[in-house]
Formats: structure tokens, C-alpha cells, sequence
């Protein structure tokens, strides 16, 4: 019966046409103020919202054009129904191909019904990403010899599955950092192979690493923290090879970068959001286990 109802509802309102037109109103617009020249090294004045959540596909653009690369491609994970994403303005504008990765197979059935699934180079799987698993699936799915891009989204384990990757070096990473951590300490969630951010506190705010875990472990694995985004939540890596080819581009301590998270996740028991509280977030935090790094 639901089935049917909606099959009126989108034959009388035209919706799939709407969401179409809607999606290219989108890129061309995009396109267009991309092409603005700003005369500033800072990401942050780069920012634009096109299909991402906040400003990254700005920033992501103006990286793309700093740095020579070799080719087209992108791996992101956690991607939900991929209509807020950081890859999907790349897919459709650019035609860059891509794999993406939700643990959940109804965002994943979806995509896969969209036009951009058929009409580019772009692989969806459904997996739950572990630090054990990750590597395989890669192998497995991304058919290409370098991986331009990467975002690491999952809202939980990232510092660890970063860590463990070692099948590919992309040019630029993109992961989330835990703001409410500061920038000083270099903390992480444990490692927990079926980490879910709900089920391991009702608050939300319990997941991911600290700017600082991640700014270490990227100098590990041989890359510079270029930035951040004015919202506080994900930070922005380029491979050191990259970095000496372009003299340009500007590199930071978390200290120098960071930026403290301008929206609210904390949530009560029953799920519902509460009234921001820097001070409860805290108290909160300080009674659960973090790893140092």
C-alpha cells in the first residue's frame, strides 16, 4: 500500500523529475562560482556547499587544482544516501570515477537507483568498515592503480581505519575529527571492531579522534595537515610528495588550524537533541575511556 501511494505521489508531483532538475541547477551553479577567482592560500575562503555538508566542496576543489595529479579518482566511506557527500560534486561535474562505502543497505539500494549510478564510472557497496576489513574491500571493489581522494567519515573508528590502510596512498585525505577533544591532546575511541557511536553513549558525541591523533598519524604515514573546515569537523591532509612539488601550499599544526564544532549533536536518552552545553559535553566525555596516541 505504501509502495503504491508513493508511486501516485511522485506520478502527480513529478518528484524524480524535480529532483533532477534540481541536481543540475545545482552543479551548473556550482560550477559557475568555482570559476571566481579568490586570491587567498587560505582553504577557508575557498569553502563552498554544493552537494557536501558544509563548505568542503570548496575546499576540495581548490586542493584538486594546487596539486598535479596523476588521475581522477576517489574512495569515500560512509556516505549515507551519498546526497550529502564529499565526493558526489567530483562524480557528476567532473567525471571522476569512485567507490563508496555505508554500512547500511537501504542508503545503498537507493543510490544504486539514482541516474549517476549508471551514468558514471561508480561502484556502491554495502560494509560495515573495520580496521581488519578495509583493505580487502578495496582490493576488491577500486579497480584503478592510485586513488586521488579519500574521505573517512564513519563516526567512530576512523583514527584506526586510516591507520590500517596500507593497500593505497591517495594524493588528499579528508577524515573527521572530534572537535570537543581540543587540539591539544591526541586522543582516539578505543578500538572496537562494531563501534556505533548511539549504542556506545546516547549522547552522540562520543566517537572518532582527536585533530591531533590524526595530525600524528598523518605524519606517519607521510602527509601534512593542510587545514580544516570553518565547521569544525573534518580536516584535510595532502601525501608530502605533493606538498614539496607545490611550495605553495600552506601547511599547519592543529593548534594553527583548528576549529571548534558550530553545530550541536548532543542528545538525550530518548534521541531527541538538546540545547547546546559545552559544560555537560565535558563531563560526559571525562567519564568515558580514550586512548592516547
Amino acid at each position: 500500500m505504501i509502495k503504491f501511494l508513493n508511486k501516485i505521489i511522485n506520478k502527480l508531483f513529478k518528484l524524480k523529475k524535480l529532483y533532477k532538475q534540481q541536481n543540475e541547477l545545482k552543479i551548473l551553479s556550482g560550477l559557475s562560482l568555482l570559476k571566481t577567482k579568490i586570491n587567498s592560500e587560505n582553504i577557508n575562503d575557498h569553502e563552498l556547499k554544493i552537494f557536501s555538508q558544509f563548505g568542503e566542496d570548496g575546499i576540495i576543489d581548490f586542493l584538486v587544482k594546487k596539486i598535479d595529479l596523476k588521475t581522477k579518482t576517489f574512495i569515500e566511506f560512509g556516505v549515507e544516501d551519498y546526497e550529502e557527500s564529499n565526493t558526489k560534486f567530483l562524480l557528476e561535474a567532473k567525471n571522476w570515477k569512485g567507490l563508496v562505502f555505508d554500512s547500511s543497505q537501504t542508503f545503498i539500494d537507493i543510490i544504486k537507483k539514482k541516474d549517476f549510478y549508471w551514468r558514471n564510472n561508480f561502484v556502491a557497496v554495502n560494509a560495515f568498515i573495520t580496521a581488519e576489513s578495509i583493505n580487502d574491500l578495496i582490493r576488491k571493489n577500486f579497480p584503478h592503480k592510485e586513488v586521488a581522494l579519500m574521505s573517512i567519515d564513519i563516526d567512530g573508528n576512523d583514527y584506526w581505519v586510516w591507520k590500517a590502510i596500507d593497500t593505497c596512498k591517495p594524493a588528499i585525505i579528508i577524515i573527521e575529527y572530534n572537535a570537543r577533544f581540543g587540539y591539544e591532546k591526541s586522543v582516539t575511541v578505543p578500538y572496537k571492531k562494531d563501534f556505533d557511536r548511539i549504542l556506545e553513549h546516547h549522547s552522540s558525541i562520543y566517537f572518532g579522534a582527536s585533530l591531533m591523533a590524526l595530525y600524528k598519524l598523518g605524519k606517519e604515514k607521510g602527509y601534512s595537515l593542510v587545514g580544516t573546515n570553518l565547521n569544525g569537523n573534518n580536516s584535510f591532509f595532502i601525501r608530502n610528495d605533493f606538498i614539496k612539488k607545490n611550495q605553495n601550499i600552506k601547511t599547519f599544526t592543529p593548534e594553527q588550524c583548528f576549529h571548534i564544532n558550530s553545530f550541536n549533536e548532543l542528545r538525550d536518552k530518548k534521541g531527541n537533541i538538546l540545547d547546546r552545553n559545552n559544560l555537560k559535553e565535558k563531563e560526559i566525555l571525562e567519564k568515558l575511556p580514550l586512548e592516547e596516541v
